[in-house]
């Protein structure tokens, strides 16, 4: 930007902002500024605080006493409430966009916004050519009568964004947010704290014209979509919009950015410029540890195979084959939209698979058209990250859930026995400590983990060969996830194969032996052995040169 320009109030300052969820701290004096007309980052792990900062901004939470916010130069008192982002000038456009799929581009892109006459009738010609020229303006080829299902998985988050940035100029039109640029000292002289100046883009008019935040907008959209999106940021900034561009891409980042802050454990682990700092230095920033070079690790023992996948396809997962030994715990990670977290659903037919085998030990099952029914008379079980939702029946007692999958050994004469199912289902609370131990308690008034813990006791009585575990301890206290952690391990220790798909890398350090790197929907990388860290897994998932730690 030209030096001798006045000082341009910032598209976002924010300082002092804190969160506390009961005795969890997800934000802690978290400081950003974000320019009109640049790109900022914001990259950190899973758990570093980034969705409870979006949160705030969005008025879902309300932070701690203290924060200090300014939207386009102008201070706005905290908490925001829900929808309160609109009137500022911000607008968000999340992973998945939410377009209707029914409906046609001029009508996702104006619902709300319709111009009408004194009837009230729409003009659709006079809409459809706004619209042309909208896509015009952000370079986006689309037919504005084409419905949004018809369109590329690519087409619908640039139409999400257009969206966005065509409503913040609406509503700011009626009522601007903030003075004009030079006239706010303190955040839009100077960065706020933790945020380092840097060069930005220079729009034709200095005050910034809002501010969009894209969270993970790239997952599943290809490589060709990832450039026509970053195509349409740069016409954005153009138009002298903020940015702040949510990720755990690193090449993205840094081929998109112009500054960067880095959140760990809810508080800022860095900032900069993002060509100052280079991908070895942010992945640093993200993981806290002081890296080196060193040999790789042994790798662990090689166990008899039980399990053998090959080929498996699906939605989010193009290619992937893999071999889980008899007494194995492997572990699958990756980072957001990386296709690891498919594999499970799509080997036990929760979700269709297109193509692939399964294998589990001899007998040998094709994977286009295979059912839950199909897998678990295999020999799988599977247990989902969302435990209520997708693993158990929230209006059905404990015992209910537990004995769904063996209902047939709890009849007498084609009729459930309720005696039976009691005893069936206390025996297993009591041999995986579920608490309360009364089965007849309904399963939504259990704790997260001892929901978890039913769940392990449903599946493991039907002595499955392959146990499939989805963020096995997501959401569980520190006891329970031992207990967790000891059921996994004593089925293993029987001779069963087990995967475990999770992007918590504390757990999977200590539970596997082999973990697998998911990019893209594939297995880019092997860690074994001693090279199973935290830290290894996660330069490897943020794509960086595998390295040694020095703790």
């Amino acid at each position: 930007m030209n030096a001798a320009a006045a000082p341009v109030a910032p598209a976002l300052a924010l300082a002092h902002l804190s969160k506390r969820f009961g005795g969890t701290r997800a934000l802690h004096d978290v400081a950003l500024e974000v320019a009109g007309g640049e790109v900022h980052g914001l990259l950190g792990h899973n758990g570093s605080g980034k969705s409870t900062l979006i949160r705030i901004l969005a008025g879902y939470h309300a932070p701690e006493p203290g924060g200090e916010l300014w939207v386009r130069g102008a201070p706005v008192r905290l908490p925001l409430r829900p929808g309160q982002f609109r009137e500022l000038g911000m607008a968000f456009v999340h992973q998945d966009p939410a377009l209707l799929p029914a409906l046609t581009v001029t009508e996702n892109l104006r619902i709300g916004a319709f111009a009408t006459d004194s009837l009230r009738r729409i003009d659709w010609r006079a809409e459809a050519r706004a619209v042309a020229a909208l896509l015009a303006e952000f370079g986006i080829e689309a037919d504005p009568d084409e419905r949004v299902e018809r369109l590329r998985p690519w087409q619908r988050p640039l139409l999400a964004i257009v969206r966005a940035v065509d409503e913040v100029r609406r509503l700011t039109a009626r009522a601007p947010a903030g003075p004009a640029a030079g006239s706010v000292a303190g955040p839009a002289a100077s960065p706020a704290a933790g945020s380092v100046a840097g060069p930005v883009a220079d729009p034709a008019d200095a005050a910034p014209r809002g501010l969009l935040v894209l969270d993970e907008p790239t997952a599943g959209i290809g490589d060709a979509g990832v450039d026509r999106l970053f195509a349409v940021i740069r016409r954005v900034t153009a138009a002298g919009f903020g940015v702040l561009f949510v990720s755990h891409d690193l090449e993205e980042v840094l081929g998109i950015t112009d500054r960067v802050t880095v959140l760990r454990d809810g508080e800022v682990a860095g900032a900069g410029i993002t060509a100052d700092l280079g991908k070895e230095r942010l992945v640093e920033m993200i993981v806290g540890r002081r890296i080196v070079r060193g040999p790789p690790a042994a790798a662990a023992p090689a166990a008899p195979p039980l399990v053998a996948v090959d080929g498996l396809r699906g939605p989010g997962v193009p290619a992937v084959s893999f071999r889980i030994g008899a007494g194995e715990i492997l572990g699958l990670t990756g980072l957001i939209g990386s296709g690891f977290a498919e594999v499970g659903a799509l080997l036990v037919g929760a979700r269709p698979a297109t193509a692939g085998t399964l294998a589990i030990g001899p007998a040998r099952h094709g994977l286009a058209g295979f059912t839950p029914r199909r897998a678990i008379a295999a020999g799988l079980a599977y247990v989902p990250a969302e435990r209520l939702r997708a693993g158990c029946v929230g209006g059905m007692s404990v015992a209910e859930n537990i004995g769904l999958p063996v209902l047939g050994r709890l009849t007498r004469a084609g009729v459930l026995a309720p005696r039976a199912l009691l005893a069936h289902a206390g025996a297993l609370c009591r041999r995986f400590d579920v608490r309360p131990p009364d089965p007849a308690l309904s399963v939504e008034s259990l704790s997260g983990g001892n929901q978890q813990k039913a769940l392990m006791a449903k599946w493991l009585q039907m002595e499955p060969r392959l146990l499939v575990l989805e963020e096995p301890t997501q959401g569980v206290d520190v006891g329970a996830r031992e207990q967790i952690f000891a059921a996994v391990r004593d089925w293993a220790a029987a001779g069963a194969a087990v995967l475990v798909l999770s992007g918590d890398h504390e757990q999977l350090s200590l539970l596997c032996r082999r973990v697998l790197i998911f990019r893209h929907g594939r297995i880019v990388a092997e860690l074994a052995g001693a090279e199973v860290t935290e830290e290894r897994m996660a330069h490897a998932c943020f794509g960086t040169d595998p390295v040694a730690v020095d703790g």
